[in-house]
């Protein structure tokens, strides 16, 4: 995308995210018969949230503070506490906006639980992740091109497959990516 229609997209972002208001959540949807714990770790000096349960087939809110900007990850039941796929956002970042993507970078291995992450409402549908292992919608390598940028501050993280899809059966993944800087909060104007 050109600059200029990058700012006017991320002019038109910021005018609904100020309308939009309300509080920042992602819900962990569990598409499979696992039991998991999704486990958050912040950047340096952010609040650490604690650990969340989110059943089998179940569906998980969890709010998140304004200006918070970490990552986090599933665990089925009975495994290690060991990062894998990761979720990362950033919560009312540059242009309060949100900032997010989904890493394959800590362990490429890990498909069985963070899988797809996307805003609620956003009828452009940015989503990073992948339904089915592996895609070219996630980040590889440390310097992809893969963050999204979302006015909506509800976002959805799916958890699992096993032949279920996610709740969006038609996604366009043709979508603006960002760099990577976005999600940790380094945005340049």
């Amino acid at each position: 995308m050109h600059s200029s229609k990058m700012a006017v997209a991320l002019a038109s972002m910021v005018a609904a995210a100020q309308a939009f208001g309300g509080a920042n959540t992602v819900t962990f949807q569990s598409l499979d018969d696992i039991d998991r714990t999704v486990h958050f770790t912040p950047n340096a000096g952010l609040a650490w949230l604690p650990s969340v349960e989110v059943p089998a087939g179940g569906s998980v809110p969890v709010e998140i503070p304004d200006g918070w900007i970490g990552n986090f990850f599933g665990v089925g039941q009975g495994g290690a506490q060991i990062p894998g796929m990761l979720g990362e956002v950033a919560f009312n970042g540059w242009n309060n906006l949100v900032y997010y993507d989904v890493s394959a970078i800590v362990n490429p291995a890990d498909v069985d639980n963070i899988s797809e992450l996307y805003p609620e409402d956003d009828p452009n549908k940015p989503v990073s992740g992948c339904r089915h292992w592996p895609c070219n919608n996630a980040y590889w390598l440390p310097h992809d091109v893969q963050t999204k940028v979302t006015s909506q501050n509800r976002l959805i993280c799916t958890l699992g497959k096993n032949g279920i899809t996610s709740k969006r059966e038609e996604l366009d993944y043709d979508t603006e990516s960002l760099p990577h800087d976005f999600v940790f909060g380094k945005y340049k104007n």
